[in-house]
């Protein structure tokens, strides 16, 4: 689903990712689950793309459903990996870049059976990213530090389209916008802070990790 000229949401998958298209190739924000890449491999065919024209692929964090799909895309397109140094160290270990200790039962079980499967996914990035870091795509694509829910979390800003890419850091439903959750949240100071520091931004659209792209987003900032 085209949201912004050369800015597609890949449908149907958890967590959601988001594909460039930039005149030097593709660039994949976020690779869903595992199994993931068959779904995303299918979209870039549908765009009358191959797997080698994914040039990129820039990680969030290193949460089990966001590089789920990572090491089969990795395999197929010969990508590049990029990620901030605290999410490339977990990925290459195969693990969160945090402990998650869900507060109930449902969660706590959801994730034990998550975590017999994360281990089984280790990348190694061939980029790590830094704060203010402006990647060539699409005219800019800057990289934002928003550290609160893993300690390496980061979001990518599209200046010239004003398209923030939140990762979990936002998440959104009903047209609204919501701080990370805090069943989630390594850090819920600083992931507060960081959603602070997003709202000061010339944000119109809104593209979360999970739930609904979100457009005139800029007003809609959740007070944290």
């Amino acid at each position: 689903m085209e949201i912004y000229s050369n800015v597609h949401l890949i449908p149907r998958v958890i967590a959601n990712p988001y594909l460039l298209i930039d005149p030097i190739g593709l660039t994949l924000i976020d690779a869903g689950m595992p199994g993931s890449e068959k779904k995303i491999l299918r979209y870039i065919s549908k765009l009358g793309f191959t797997p080698k024209d994914l040039k990129n692929i820039i990680i969030t964090h290193a949460d089990f459903d966001h590089v789920g799909g990572l090491a089969a895309l990795k395999k197929v397109s010969n990508s590049r990996i990029l990620a901030s140094a605290p999410e490339a160290a977990a990925m290459s270990a195969g693990h969160s870049s945090r402990e998650i200790k869900p507060t109930n039962s449902l969660l706590k079980m959801v994730f034990r059976v998550i975590g017999r499967f994360e281990k089984n996914v280790k990348v190694e990035a061939d980029e790590l990213l830094s704060d203010g870091q402006i990647i060539p795509i699409l005219g800019g694509l800057q990289v934002i530090e928003t550290i609160g829910h893993t300690p390496g979390h980061i979001s990518l800003f599209l200046a010239s389209a004003g398209i923030l890419f939140s990762g979990d850091s936002i998440v959104t439903g009903k047209d609204k916008l919501y701080s990370s959750r805090s069943s989630v949240t390594w850090d819920r100071q600083e992931a507060d802070k960081s959603v602070r520091r997003q709202a000061g931004l010339e944000v119109k659209i809104l593209c979360p990790g999970h739930g609904p792209v979100v457009m005139n987003a800029r007003d809609k900032f959740p007070t944290v």
